[in-house]
């Protein structure tokens, strides 16, 4: 059951910085005492989190028992590694854990050969703007059929950039690659899909 991460083997490292206001229950200040060996705020965060890390892990993976995995997976190397948690950077506990699942799930079903992508941007896709806001908008059974025929990172690259929102540099560290990297991802992807989706998205205006 997803609710039994809220029960931890034993505390993470000790860590020296101290946590200062035990009442804060922002992310940032729920993983300080987390790495403090806090419990109670491991399980807020599982509690607050735990739905939208299976969800991400769904949409690249598109089988709820592994994605369900994954994000017992990815919490666990929460209580794990919550230490190494910078409060002062500028990622958010959000973003950090979507990088989390995200590698997790690549990991996962990686294949020989998968890491093997071209580096060097394709140009930049004329069609990106009206397609990128008909495609956010769009949550139909077509649009997850579609989505689950990518391969696996282009899949994983159009749910970080599009449905997390997060940006490309957040994204294309997320999947280890370049941002030009990314963009050739995205690009292929929104080919692929614009494709599938012609029917139920209408014609896209230049």
């Amino acid at each position: 059951m997803l609710t039994s991460l809220t029960l931890c083997p034993s505390p993470p490292p000790a860590m020296t910085r101290r946590v200062d206001v035990m009442t804060d229950d922002s992310d940032s200040a729920l993983m300080q005492r987390v790495a403090a060996g806090d419990h109670g705020a491991y399980a807020t965060l599982v509690d607050r989190h735990l739905r939208h890390a299976v969800n991400m892990a769904w949409r690249v993976l598109f089988d709820r028992a592994d994605a369900e995995e994954v994000a017992q997976e990815a919490f666990l190397r929460v209580w794990q590694h919550a230490h190494r948690w910078q409060p002062d950077g500028s990622a958010s506990f959000r973003t950090w854990l979507n990088r989390v699942v995200v590698n997790l799930c690549i990991d996962r079903k990686r294949r020989p050969g998968m890491a093997a992508l071209d580096d060097q941007p394709e140009p930049v896709d004329p069609q990106a703007t009206p397609f990128e806001a008909r495609l956010a908008n769009e949550t139909g059974e077509r649009v997850a059929e579609a989505l689950a025929r990518l391969p696996e990172r282009q899949r994983a690259a159009i749910v970080l950039c599009y449905w997390e929102g997060e940006s490309n540099i957040a994204a294309a560290e997320a999947l280890g690659v370049t941002v030009g990297a990314l963009e050739s991802l995205l690009i292929r992807a929104k080919r692929s899909l614009r494709d599938e989706l012609k029917p139920s998205l209408g014609k896209v205006e230049e």
